[in-house]
């Protein structure tokens, strides 16, 4: 029910971003339904002055008419395109924003697949939603107000084709129900299906080298006849719609002919109304513009409720307090996090991290190291207890002072930007981020933060320097991760290193490391590492083990321990 009802919010709102153009639409379309309900009965009044012999301006008047029709289907078509392309733009706006808002958790859950299937596919079909109900509401005036018309003419008339239309509506209400389930059905296994062949194209060395590209195709068309069965089934629904819809209209006006035929040799009605009720007739049974409005009113009904789905989720909270005073003291504080099925990842962690000192966070595989870093820097929050920053839990920073306080760097970092340029100063503020005029190389920032992370001598080799197109850039994984470093250099008071030099040579991360203690401010750093020599460079570390800090201390008092030994697994002592 959660998710019906921010789909139908969410169609309201689509509705409404449509702006002007959904407005125009609904005035030009108003306007044609207007204009050919009045072409039948000029029809009938050109004709009655034909048998009559008297001059009239009927005829001038349906041509008239004739011309409206041609007029505001053009206008109508150019605003439901600006219009839906309007509302689709806002839609997809809004669930970006919110993805970005929200816990990092939480967008996990979705497949990246999946969520650009929504994103895109999805969100140009809801986006048709105000063209839809504007449509949808105009198609059903020519079939009422040619029950009018007909009633006003003859009221057996009017009855004949009420009654038609009344058992039109039944059928097309079941067609909605059936339908309706079929296209979240054909929507959902889609998504599903798009997630495996993303996850599929980013392991593609993987696959190829494991020699495993059959069993991986058959993996990610395993949904295949799910999805043709759902596809299969929608058309079905509506070829029987419209079968019926074909099957019923026919005879509907032919009963209403065959009643104004006998209406008029019994002198109840004129020729030219006869001509009339036979366009009303036509008018009248003719849903096939009511059942295409449907199946679209129906595909972005299916399509909000999947965008609505992620919408749900809450976002993070911000406070509106600065950075305090203080050189970068990290304190954890009784901080736990559980999985989605309940599982506890960190229990009880109390942890703190001097400023301006360095923190090795070392464990095995799967004891929540990473989980801590991202809560280090707010990249979630955590179930339990709390995260401050100089005495300030996180939270209640402002998203501007968190940005400038914090910086990540990842083991595989995703370079975001149009150029190399823009992936090193993506953290920086806007005037400091600008691009360099004129020849100048870099920004002074931009330029300090990569020749501390060692990797401005390589973008000097690139075809255009810091102006690279990142597409173009043909850079290692080792060279992707210094730039990702340079990126986190900019933050002010704490800089954490998730397994952020792996693919670095032990002399580059030696320097780079030198220059992160000394050269760029002496911040606080969190590292999480798998390498014994980056722990025994560090001033602490930490020893995660079953989601629980076992020891803090220095790398050499620990290493008496076998059990911190076994971390990093066999090899000479690195002391």
């Amino acid at each position: 029910m959660p998710t019906r009802n921010g789909a139908d919010r969410l169609l309201r709102r689509a509705i409404r971003d449509g702006g002007g153009w959904t407005v125009l639409l609904a005035v030009v379309a108003l306007i044609g339904a207007a204009a050919e309900l009045a072409l039948p009965a000029t029809l009938g009044l050109a004709v009655d002055a034909a048998v009559g012999g008297t001059a009239s301006w009927w005829p001038a008047v349906a041509c008239g008419l004739v011309a409206v029709l041609m007029v505001t289907d053009v206008l109508g078509d150019l605003a439901a395109g600006y219009g839906a392309a309007r509302a689709t733009a806002r839609l997809r706006r809004r669930l970006l924003r919110h993805l970005f808002a929200c816990d990092v958790r939480t967008v996990r859950r979705y497949p990246v697949g999946d969520l650009v299937g929504r994103l895109v596919g999805q969100g140009a079909d809801a986006g048709q939603a105000g063209t839809a109900v504007v449509l949808g509401v105009i198609a059903l005036l020519p079939p009422v107000g040619s029950v009018v018309a007909l009633t006003l003419i003859e009221p057996l008339l009017g009855i004949t084709l009420l009654g038609g239309l009344v058992l039109l509506a039944v059928l097309m209400r079941a067609f909605v129900t059936d339908a309706s389930a079929a296209v979240a059905g054909y929507q959902r296994v889609l998504g599903a299906t798009a997630g495996r062949l993303l996850e599929a194209l980013g392991g593609a060395r993987t696959i190829a080298a494991a020699a495993t590209v059959d069993r991986e195709r058959d993996r990610v068309l395993a949904a295949l006849p799910e999805l043709r069965g759902y596809g299969l089934l929608g058309w079905r629904l509506l070829a029987r719609a419209s079968a019926r819809t074909a099957a019923v209209g026919p005879l509907l006006q032919a009963a209403v002919v065959a009643v104004g035929g006998y209406a008029l040799t019994v002198g109840w009605l004129t020729p030219g109304q006869l001509v009339a009720a036979v366009q009303y007739a036509a008018l009248g049974a003719g849903l096939g513009a009511v059942l295409a409005t449907l199946n679209r009113l129906v595909r972005a009904r299916a399509a909000a409720g999947r965008i609505a789905e992620p919408l749900a989720h809450p976002v993070r909270r911000y406070g509106d307090q600065p950075l305090p005073d203080g050189r970068g003291e990290l304190r954890l504080r009784g901080v736990g996090v559980h999985s989605d099925d309940g599982r506890a990842v960190l229990r009880g962690v109390d942890l703190l991290v001097p400023a301006g000192s360095t923190l090795a966070v070392v464990g095995r595989s799967g004891v929540g190291k990473s989980t801590l870093a991202a809560l280090a820097g707010r990249l979630h929050d955590p179930d339990a207890g709390e995260v401050l920053l100089d005495g300030v839990p996180l939270r209640r920073l402002s998203p501007a002072a968190l940005r400038r306080g914090v910086g990540h760097a990842f083991d595989r970092p995703v370079l975001v930007g149009e150029t190399v340029h823009d992936a090193i100063g993506l953290a920086l503020p806007e005037r400091s981020a600008a691009p360099p005029a004129g020849n100048t190389p870099a920004g002074t920032a931009v330029l300090t933060m990569a020749r501390a992370a060692q990797v401005a001598d390589v973008v000097a080799r690139l075809p255009d320097g810091f102006r690279t197109r990142l597409a173009d850039a043909p850079l290692s994984g080792g060279e992707a991760q210094r730039l990702g470093l340079a990126r986190a250099f900019a933050a002010e008071r704490l800089l954490i290193l998730d397994d952020a030099t792996s693919s670095l040579d032990t002399a580059t991360e030696h320097r780079i490391s030198r220059a992160v203690a000394e050269g760029v401010g002496g911040r606080t750093r969190l590292v999480v590492t798998h390498r014994a020599a980056t722990a025994a460079a560090a001033d602490l570390v930490a020893w995660l083990d079953g989601g629980r800090v076992r020891a803090v201390g220095p790398h050499r008092q620990l290493w008496a321990d076998p059990d911190y030994r076994a971390v990093f697994g066999p090899g000479g002592d690195p002391r």
